[in-house]
């Protein structure tokens, strides 16, 4: 064969790869990325308690099994989420399911306190989500999709993403300093996973049974889910992450999606 033959061989090879970002093996569908990274700080926020353990725990634990810093932010009061119980009881008891959840797989609990069907945009909230990034200083962050089903998934997922721009900013004042990079983000899968195609997969099977246990201690949002969708819980887990999994070649996972706009797009696998 000669040289120029050679050559664009090995570009049409190079193209080829470029233009399969994933890679099938016995465990599953594999991103075609560095070596993953460990030991980082990783900031899971979710609008409500439960959304985190519902979309993300799988590979949180993961995370904490790698040696990861962990933290859970809460940006809502969980509020409305009871047929019989007023807004302040049922917000009390799913502050301490929440706790109880974190504390499996030992990670740090933020309650960011917010009114349950009721955020949205507005300056303080804005430089609530600065300060609460510039506090964990986290390597990535795990956040709600844009076209998730609820709005306060949608406003709290689309904060996340505008901010995590201006952390490092020092024309920004808030309560904390600036930081000195902006984290990855990653979003999460929607509720159900509709409209929602992952582009990287987290096999989570060593780790569905510690996901379900963190579930379970949402004992209220357990019953919440039976009588507004006649579902537990778990059931409603197993049924996506099984999904996921058969997407990837395992018995379970969960998808994510990488934000990709300038400059917090990395080559590096964040991800377990």
């Amino acid at each position: 064969m000669s040289s120029r033959v050679k050559s664009v061989a090995a570009i049409q090879k190079i193209v080829t790869l470029q233009q399969r970002p994933f890679q099938f093996s016995g465990k599953g569908i594999r991103a075609r990325t560095e070596k993953i990274e460990v030991n980082m700080r990783v900031l899971a926020i979710g609008a409500h308690p439960d959304d985190i353990e519902m979309q993300c725990a799988g590979t949180l634990a993961l995370c904490t099994k790698r040696g990861d810093q962990v933290f859970i932010a809460i940006v809502t009061d969980g509020g409305c989420g009871s047929p019989t119980l007023s807004r302040q009881a049922i917000a009390k008891m799913r502050f301490k399911e929440a706790k109880r959840s974190a504390k499996i797989i030992s990670a740090k609990l933020i309650w960011m306190n917010f009114t349950d069907g009721y955020f949205f945009e507005n300056e303080e909230h804005r430089n609530r989500f600065v300060d609460l990034i510039r506090e964990v200083k986290p390597d990535f962050m795990i956040i709600h999709s844009p076209n998730d089903y609820h709005s306060d998934h949608i406003y709290a997922g689309k904060m996340a993403s505008d901010v995590s721009l201006l952390v490092t900013a020092p024309s920004i004042k808030t309560n904390l300093p600036p930081t000195e990079k902006m984290p990855c983000v990653y979003y999460m899968d929607t509720t159900a996973g509709i409209e929602f195609i992952p582009e990287i997969y987290v096999d989570i099977t060593e780790t569905v049974q510690t996901k379900k246990k963190m579930l379970l201690c949402h004992r209220s949002q357990d019953l919440w889910m039976k009588d507004q969708y006649g579902m537990s819980i778990t059931e409603s887990m197993e049924v996506t992450a099984r999904y996921r999994g058969l997407q990837c070649g395992v018995k379970y996972a969960e998808g994510f999606r990488q934000l990709r706009t300038y400059p917090r797009a990395n080559t590096k696998r964040l991800l377990p």
